[in-house]
């Protein structure tokens, strides 16, 4: 019985070195009570708090960050009650009042008629997978972000325009309510490009997409270059006289800038031509032929000697 006894207690100093020479942090909580039996010394080295501290489940939900408190704890109670192994990740506050990032690994031990024991879990520190977590969060918005911006002027670009004009589309659809749509071309761009050099020319579209993302102000309203010299904006729930307002504002803003285009026959500064479309969509009728007929008054425009805007009462 000693040899068996003392067999017993080898094993468990044993199996103690073992866990509290990992990083892990164990612990062990009696069900009956919600007091912990045991936490890893580990602990202090991680929180700071001593491992005498922990003396219930109180104490490790109080050391918790306010924002992860409520769900955690109710996630893993009601794990524990149906006896399921689980585990959580939330912010634990240590003792310079700073949190690190914890994952709690449950295990629930049973009785031989089925209620809860105990439960034995290990914490791990993962600050620095979920620091790894953030960047790459981050990293994907940013790359997200880019995958809809226009690179030389910052503005949305066509990929954004097309994501935009089916949600807009949809939504006219289901309120009929008036959507607007107006195309504008730089007049003469190659000539800008020839007079003044493809590195003014940048510079140029930038200051135009800068100026014409000014023209409408609504929240929803959006703009975006369509490609090359041509942008595009789309205005929701906008009737055609208000349409018309919004581009004789993109012409007056841009006049205002006085850009010199010595080499357009349309003017001694930078101008625009513009097509202008409104319509309330039904079921039958296509984006892409919205966008095409808005393209053809643009089109149009160009045709009656640039610097002017054509809309559907013109076309």
């Amino acid at each position: 019985m000693t040899d068996t006894t003392n067999k017993l207690e080898i094993d468990s100093d044993v199996y103690k070195t073992l866990l509290e020479s990992t990083r892990a942090i164990p612990w062990k909580i009696d069900w009956s009570t919600l007091k912990f039996t045991y936490v890893g010394p580990q602990i202090e080295q991680l929180l700071g708090w001593a491992p005498s501290s922990w003396v219930s489940v109180e104490d490790w939900a109080a050391r918790m960050h306010p924002e992860d408190r409520a769900w955690v704890v109710d996630y893993c109670v009601a794990q524990s009650r149906s006896g399921t192994d689980h585990e959580a990740d939330y912010r634990a506050l240590n003792s310079d009042g700073e949190y690190v990032w914890i994952r709690d690994v449950v295990h629930v031990v049973r009785k031989e008629n089925g209620e809860v024991d105990s439960l034995i879990g290990f914490m791990f520190d993962i600050s620095e997978r979920k620091k790894t977590e953030e960047k790459l969060i981050t990293l994907q918005k940013e790359l997200e972000e880019l995958s809809f911006k226009d690179g030389l002027t910052g503005v949305a670009n066509r990929r954004m325009f097309d994501t935009i004009m089916e949600v807009e589309w949809t939504n006219a659809q289901r309120s009929n309510q008036p959507l607007s749509l107006i195309m504008l071309d730089i007049d003469y761009f190659k000539q800008y490009n020839d007079r003044y050099g493809h590195i003014q020319g940048d510079d140029c579209l930038k200051r135009v997409a800068r100026v014409l993302s000014s023209a409408a102000t609504r929240s929803r309203d959006f703009f975006a270059r369509f490609g090359g010299e041509e942008f595009v904006l789309v205005l929701p729930e906008t009737d055609e006289q208000s349409a018309r307002k919004v581009a004789e504002r993109c012409r007056k803003l841009l006049f205002k800038e006085q850009i010199p285009h010595e080499n357009s026959p349309a003017s001694h500064v930078l101008t625009v031509s513009l097509g202008v479309g409104t319509m309330v969509p039904t079921r039958k009728d296509e984006p892409m032929a919205f966008i095409d007929e808005v393209d053809r008054r643009l089109y149009q425009a160009k045709q009656k000697g640039r610097n002017t805007i054509v809309s559907r009462n013109q076309a």
